[in-house]
């Protein structure tokens, strides 16, 4: 049996759970979320806790035990704390601003580039070097800051590029010149 799934998830009161049909639908203070529930896999409420079980120990079933409460255990933090993803943009010039639902960032292209921001997900800029993402749904949070991170990469010879906030970027040492 997973070691993680075997544990049931405490749900807060200010979180509603409603399993109907095979779908997971949780609503609390910052939204609402829904998921499905995978084949071979049964979730229980009762008591103001979720368990988990499997139906049995396919390899499939065993795969996916852990993956429901992980996911479970991720919506109900984003619907009470939220989740947040924080980019650092590292190089001469380069810089971010808010213009409505856009962000418009200098990247050292011949051309600011624009990004739209998804409904679902709050985007701010606090400075011109940092961004900050949040929302309910840790996996669109997580597209989100990719896709950004995904415009200006870090090179590594000089590290210059969108980062996540406390990335390590391996530097590559330069051309020398030999006698």
């Amino acid at each position: 049996m997973s070691r993680l799934a075997k544990f049931p998830v405490d749900i807060p009161s200010n979180v509603k759970v409603s399993i109907d049909g095979g779908m997971m639908k949780l609503e609390g203070p910052k939204g609402k979320l829904q998921r499905r529930i995978p084949d071979g896999i049964s979730v229980e409420f009762k008591d103001g806790k979720v368990t988990i079980t499997r139906k049995s120990n396919a390899k499939q079933h065993r795969a996916n035990h852990g993956t429901v409460r992980a996911h479970l255990a991720n919506m109900i933090t984003g619907l009470t704390d939220g989740h947040k993803k924080e980019l650092e943009i590292q190089g001469i010039g380069f810089r971010a601003q808010l213009q409505g639902k856009k962000v418009v960032m200098n990247l050292g292209f011949s051309h600011p580039v624009e990004y739209d921001v998804p409904d679902d997900v709050k985007v701010t800029v606090p400075s011109q070097t940092s961004i900050t993402v949040e929302g309910i749904d840790t996996e669109r949070v997580g597209q989100v800051a990719a896709s950004l991170r995904a415009l200006k990469k870090v090179e590594p010879y000089k590290g210059k590029g969108l980062r996540y906030v406390g990335e390590i970027v391996r530097r590559k040492q330069g051309k020398s010149v030999s006698k």
